[in-house]
């Protein structure tokens, strides 16, 4: 290839990307800010982390910066950022039902919020660190207490709509989850969350569908949202089918080695997923969770070679379940017996990806911790108990030096009468 191809071919990619970086710079200039600051209605599940994108921004502004109010026009707002942008967290750092303070990152200029709570509805606004603000978003969180669940391999169908005069409360219902097993029968469900339609609601909030809402949206008056409070979430379930997929061979290297030792003795057992141990006393409860899962996820448990669908251990079916999975995906195992003993593995998205070798000994002695959830409820009985017999005893002193001073406590000595004469 001759110097002037060459050198042609260098100007033209040295154009593309030129190209390319003027349109990555120019991507906020194409959306326009709105000129009165409108809100974006978002619902979402408890536990669900989400995304709120700043889609426009002057073009001198460098760095935004996200604000909370709980209601419009609120006196106390959070600001959610260091004033410069910078703030990260990662998910695996956050723990559940921690502040919001400690749950939200900002990345590119978007606002992510980790297992969200029905206490971070609110607004949330993109702006500047003087007080301007660009864009703005009216989140809904609904909380995952009182959700229905509705199998449909029962024959069971979701809730009606319900009407009100104008008002008409109804549940808007996401696409299906993938299969959470393969190879086997396995289940599907999908989320329902609550919404309403009404011409009653504020103009100022950004509606998906003329005049629909989340039932939480701040754009509802409280008289309509007050009728709309019993309207639960949903989980409509379904079972499915899906085959699984080709996985990768053994190396050979690996297969060689299980073939010498299974020559030498019996071939070891091994683990198609990787296994965690744990030892759980006798007597107590446990949560398990699956690694990497969140709440929208296609998440499912086995116990050894006993499925444990969601037609029977799902929270609030039984009562008195001892066993279950809660909408967030998490195993719960109250009170812990020795018939608990095995291997609890989790599919994910169709996927079987870890397993809990779960052992459980006897209560025995142990070492008490301050840091121990139980230790710390049984030290405050204990204390209120004191205190409770402390405060008894004062008071019933305190009666009898008030008796003795003001001489009124009646005197239950018996009294002898004297013979008269």
């Amino acid at each position: 290839m001759s110097l002037a191809h060459t050198t042609v071919l260098l100007w033209a990619w040295g154009s593309l990307q030129a190209f390319e970086i003027v349109e990555k710079e120019n991507i906020f200039q194409r959306t326009p800010c709105p000129a009165f600051l409108m809100f974006d209605n978002a619902a979402y599940l408890a536990d669900m982390s989400f995304e709120l994108p700043c889609p426009c921004k002057p073009e001198e502004v460098s760095a935004v910066v996200w604000y909370y109010q709980k209601h419009l026009g609120s006196s106390h707002t959070k600001v959610l950022t260091d004033f410069d942008g910078r703030v990260l967290t990662e998910a695996a750092q956050v723990r559940v039902g921690s502040d919001m303070l400690l749950r939200f990152s900002i990345r590119m200029f978007s606002l992510l919020v980790f297992q969200a709570q029905p206490q971070d509805s609110g607004l949330y606004f993109c702006g500047t660190r003087k007080g301007d603000y660009f864009y703005a978003y009216d989140v809904d969180i609904q909380s995952s207490e009182g959700m229905v669940a509705t199998f449909k391999d029962q024959g069971q169908e979701p809730l009606e709509d319900e009407y009100h005069g104008n008002l008409r409360v109804f549940t808007t219902f996401w696409e299906w989850t993938p299969c959470d097993r393969c190879g086997v029968r396995g289940e599907q469900w999908r989320i329902g969350l609550c919404y309403l339609q009404s011409p009653d609601l504020s103009p100022r909030y950004r509606k998906i569908l003329p005049n629909v809402v989340s039932c939480g949206s701040r754009a509802v008056p409280r008289q309509l949202r007050a009728k709309a409070s019993d309207h639960n979430p949903e989980l409509l379930v379904r079972s499915c089918l899906m085959p699984c997929k080709k996985k990768k061979k053994v190396q050979e290297g690996v297969m060689a080695i299980f073939n010498y030792v299974s020559k030498v003795g019996s071939r070891p057992w091994l683990p198609q997923v990787p296994i965690q141990f744990h030892q759980q006393r006798l007597g107590h409860g446990l949560i398990i969770s699956c690694p990497g899962a969140r709440p929208e996820h296609a998440v499912a448990w086995d116990k050894d070679h006993q499925y444990l669908y969601r037609t029977q251990y799902l929270k609030g079916v039984n009562g008195s379940m001892r066993v279950f999975i809660d909408h967030g995906n998490h195993l719960h195992i109250r009170f812990t017996q020795l018939e608990d003993r095995g291997i609890y593995y989790c599919w994910r998205q169709g996927e079987r990806i870890a397993g809990f070798r779960l052992g459980v000994t006897s209560p025995g002695r142990y070492p008490v911790s301050f840091s121990d959830p139980e230790t710390r409820a049984a030290l405050g009985l204990f204390l209120i108990g004191y205190m409770l017999i402390t405060v008894i005893f004062i008071s019933i002193h305190l009666c009898r030096c008030c008796c003795y001073l003001f001489r009124f406590c009646p005197n239950f000595s018996p009294r002898l009468s004297l013979p008269q004469l």
